[in-house]
């Protein structure tokens, strides 16, 4: 068990001692890879982290503390923890093994279970729009909390360091933690929210100035994220309300308070949604508008063109067949005069089509 105030002890451990910040997680030296995360707030005061597996146990069974226990399911001897010293339910362990487990809350025998999905703009793809997601799992009881999550999840990163440089949010309980997690899940929304209003800024010129054709294919992509993230949010909606309105023994009224943050962040975001997704439908709309009406303006202008073609076609071809008798064939003036009267027939025909309104 190493305690935060023992400067030898994590020197030895190669801890370092300088101020971290939220966004550069510490990394873990390789030997504790298949340690679990945790921190634990002795009855003494004092908080220690990364116990070990009789540690755990301990803590467990004397309940006399607040624990956090974060669980990476990729590593097979965290992921045991589950079962052989929380002794979850087995549905609950085959939630959190599974990746495509919908965000919902379940009360059981001692816990509250609770599965969120987080978030991000996936950096390492070419598509500036695809979205990356992970699901993050809780067990809340009295005293404990456990998190669960497939493969390293820098979201827990960023909230472990919060506590590893205030260590009293461990002595706030597991209510407090969980808040604090999960707020940090729900509002990886906002950075994706910026980037779609980026997006519809940029709109208005690519699509009535510059009327750039890739500008359609963007905004079906747009589209298509903002749908998956409604389809993501739209569980959390429901679980925050429990969360936040249901009595239960875990979260006590004055904690729910937190939550009811929480909430409407969700509220909040789900409304950015709505607006998102019918602006992109408007502007979708007005696209195919601009399309169809440049199609109608190329057509008006192909219109003219035939109309005024029409009676050089008609007389050229009367006045080109194979006859002895051709009128006008010896006038000296006979091909201005034809000229002439093919372009008055041209300009009859525009002026007659433009009074009756058809051009």
């Amino acid at each position: 068990m190493r305690s935060f105030g023992d400067v030898d002890q994590r020197l030895s451990l190669g801890t370092s001692l300088q101020p971290l910040t939220v966004a550069v997680p510490v990394p873990r030296p390789p030997e504790e890879l298949k340690l679990a995360r945790s921190f634990y707030k002795t009855p003494a005061g004092n908080v220690t982290r990364d116990l070990s597996l009789k540690e755990l146990a301990s803590c467990v069974r004397e309940g006399t503390g607040p624990l956090w226990v974060d669980i990476d399911t990729s590593v097979r001897q965290q992921l045991a923890l589950l079962e052989k010293v929380f002794a979850f339910h087995p549905l609950a362990i085959e939630d959190v093994m599974n990746p495509n487990s919908r965000a919902k809350v379940e009360a059981y025998d001692g816990y509250l279970f609770v599965i969120l999905r987080a978030v991000r703009l996936d950096e390492g793809t070419q598509d500036p729009y695809d979205l990356e997601t992970e699901n993050i799992h809780f067990f809340v009881g009295q005293n404990v909390m456990v998190t669960a999550h497939n493969g390293p999840s820098k979201l827990i990163d960023s909230v472990a360091e919060l506590v590893i440089r205030s260590t009293d949010l461990i002595g706030r309980g597991p209510g407090r933690l969980a808040h604090l997690v999960m707020d940090a899940a729900v509002d990886s929304f906002f950075p994706v929210l910026d980037r779609i209003d980026d997006f519809i800024d940029s709109l208005e010129e690519r699509v009535f100035q510059s009327f750039k054709e890739e500008a359609l294919r963007d905004i079906f992509a747009v589209k298509r994220m903002v749908l998956s993230l409604r389809r993501y949010l739209m569980p959390e909606r429901e679980i925050f309300n429990v969360l936040t309105n249901r009595p239960s023994p875990y979260l006590t009224p004055d904690i729910q308070l937190y939550y009811r943050d929480i909430y409407d962040h969700v509220l909040r975001i789900n409304d950015s949604l709505d607006t998102y997704r019918d602006l992109l439908s408007s502007t979708m709309e007005s696209y195919l508008s601009q399309v169809s009406n440049r199609l109608g303006m190329i057509t008006k202008g192909l219109s003219v063109v035939a109309t005024l073609s029409v009676p050089f076609v008609v007389v050229s071809g009367m006045w080109g067949m194979n006859f002895a008798k051709v009128p006008l064939a010896d006038h000296p003036y006979g091909f201005l005069i034809m000229l002439v009267a093919q372009l008055a027939l041209g300009g009859g025909l525009l002026w007659m089509l433009r009074r009756t309104g058809l051009l």
